[in-house]
């Protein structure tokens, strides 16, 4: 049913609510992973019973508008080793660890056993951990809304986070309001393909000559503006290096790996689904500049009565300011913006299936031009002296 409603892989965004919803006796939708390394739904035609649940959920084929009024934040939280171990400002595990206390759970992705990523949940202060630091690729959901409902409808309180489509994906699924969710949502740049992430992870280790121990996207050493990616392998070596150099990052970041539907994304709006929205805030210092010591600042969007609510239950665990919400787009653009398409994406996607090594691929088609290189050296070396003058 679901796979002949979407004509096009850019109508699906992979959120699992049709294989969720699809009711156990008949579990004939699977999540099947195409040449590029992303999850659509096939449907078994000898055991559909042509229900119309999956059609009925599809958070794209019945899209909706809701009505509300944001309000944004620039929050930091008062513990500074969370804060530096996360991404950001630190609110997520703020929010966490405020539902874990009040007896709930909480829902964010994971790394899992060979560093693929999926959602997964914790239910003690000490497994907030696993969900800091950001994950730059397409997490598994899995049967995590199905664990979500069977939790909600047990009394229990739900934190449950993603991106847009994730969060739109459960709503639907859920197919009513519940009083016990709270849905918070992240800015997102766009998805990038497992299948890619899986490549880089091999190239890593085979230059590396060894398994792969731990991985941080997000270190902080070199200040938040400025985030490593690093690895850290079994034979006690590291591979660390600023974002803008590393190889992975340059593809993600030039859209050359992203999701097809990510290109023409229906859920990047100021009107989400989500009752509160969490970013990087990114142009903090010409916005709200004593909050800007360079160690990372959280951009909250509060978009519903429900994170009114949560955010009153926190405000003294965290430092934060009110800001003109236009001003904080207006550096965070992601929010209503789509990922601009790369001409250079498919075949780049060609060259990962062909198994052509990382590096060359990234050189290839990820390269900027040497004038853009030139202006990004001098507004680099610009901001350096300025940083300079202002200490």
């Amino acid at each position: 049913m679901i796979d002949t409603k979407i004509k096009e892989k850019k109508g699906c965004t992979g959120c699992y609510a049709c294989a969720n919803i699809c009711p156990d006796s008949v579990n004939c939708i699977s999540m099947v992973e195409d040449e590029e390394g992303f999850w659509y739904p096939k449907v078994d035609y000898n055991r559909c019973i042509e229900c119309g649940l999956c059609i009925d959920v599809c958070p794209v084929l019945n899209y909706r508008v809701v009505e509300n009024a944001l309000t944004a934040y620039a929050c930091i939280n008062k513990d500074e080793q969370v804060r530096l171990e996360s991404s950001s400002g630190g609110l997520f595990s703020v929010l966490s660890e405020q539902v874990i206390e009040d007896g709930g759970v909480v829902f964010g992705a994971v790394f899992g056993e060979k560093f693929d990523v999926v959602h997964s949940y914790a239910e003690t202060r000490e497994e907030i951990g696993k969900f800091r630091g950001s994950k730059y690729v397409q997490s598994k959901i899995g049967d995590a809304y199905r664990q979500a409902k069977s939790i909600l409808e047990s009394g229990r309180k739900v934190l449950f986070t993603g991106t847009p489509c994730q969060i739109a994906g459960l709503k639907s699924f859920l197919r009513k309001s519940c009083d016990n969710l709270l849905c918070v949502d992240v800015i997102c740049h766009g998805v990038p393909s497992p299948k890619v992430w899986k490549r880089y992870i091999e190239y890593r280790e085979e230059k590396a000559k060894s398994l792969t121990q731990r991985i941080s996207f997000r270190l902080k050493d070199e200040g938040w503006k400025r985030y490593s990616v690093s690895f850290l392998f079994k034979n006690d070596t590291e591979y660390r290096q600023n974002f803008n150099n590393d190889l992975y990052m340059r593809a993600f970041l030039r859209n050359a790996c992203l999701r097809p539907s990510c290109y023409e994304c229906k859920f990047k709006s100021l009107h989400p689904q989500s009752d509160m929205t969490l970013a990087d805030f990114w142009g903090i210092q010409n916005i709200a500049s004593e909050m800007d010591d360079d160690k990372g600042i959280s951009l909250l969007f509060i978009n519903s009565e429900v994170g009114k609510e949560m955010f009153n239950k926190i405000r003294n665990e965290i430092i934060y300011k009110e800001v003109d919400i236009n001003e904080a787009v207006k550096y965070n653009s992601a929010a209503i913006k789509s990922a601009q398409y790369n001409p250079n994406r498919d075949n780049f996607m060609k060259g990962i299936n062909d198994n052509i090594p990382f590096d060359i691929l990234v050189r290839k088609y990820c390269t900027d031009k040497i004038s853009i290189g030139i202006k990004r050296k001098i507004k680099t070396a610009i901001c350096k002296v300025l940083k300079i003058e202002k200490v």
